[in-house]
């Protein structure tokens, strides 16, 4: 099966000192997601101390954050969804049944495998290639060959043998064999 969700991040004017705001655009059945699609997850709260969330300081945004971080809790969060502060509760009791009856408790999987169907559906209308196979994942890429006009990705500006022909006639100019520190070596 594939997956294929839409999300939007919006970034607030003070960014990066307040966290931006993660919402599903596909419908999402999931302990904390909120049924308006807006992930409920620590990261993405205000550094504020707050005693009522359970949350420690250490686990909210901060300014170090950004979208490869938001984005790798968000996959995490959708793998292991934290039940014990959830956003969706029917959910979150399904999923700990799923989860407690070892899968079978066949509700909470009916949801997703439907779901999951659905998205499917739509990256075909939409024209998106989604991966299905390790393989498809697992894209291999070359660099693209240089362009003798751009020095935007490349920038050799030196040839490869003289600098070999150089370290050959420096090589005992800064290395010693003795590691010791001391000055006589």
């Amino acid at each position: 099966m594939c997956d294929f969700f839409q999300a939007r991040i919006k970034f607030p004017i003070d960014y990066p000192y307040s966290p931006p705001a993660f919402r599903f655009l596909t419908k999402m059945w999931h302990p904390n997601i909120y049924e308006n699609g807006d992930v409920c997850i620590s990261i993405l709260h205000p550094p504020v101390d707050d005693p009522q969330s359970g949350e420690l300081p250490s686990e909210r945004w901060n300014p170090t954050q950004n979208v490869r971080t938001i984005l790798l809790s968000v996959i995490s969060l959708l793998n292991e969804p934290n039940t014990f502060s959830p956003a969706n509760v029917d959910a979150s009791v399904m999923y700990r049944k799923w989860r407690d009856s070892k899968g079978k408790d066949r509700e909470y999987a009916e949801i997703i495998r439907k779901q999951v169907l659905a998205t499917k559906a739509d990256a075909e209308r939409d024209g998106v290639k989604v991966p299905t196979t390790l393989a498809e994942y697992c894209v291999r890429t070359r660099a693209p060959p240089a362009d003798e006009g751009s020095t935007l990705f490349y920038d050799d500006y030196y040839d490869d043998e003289e600098l070999d022909d150089d370290e050959e006639e420096d090589e005992d100019c800064c290395y010693d064999e003795d590691d010791s520190g001391t000055e006589d070596s």
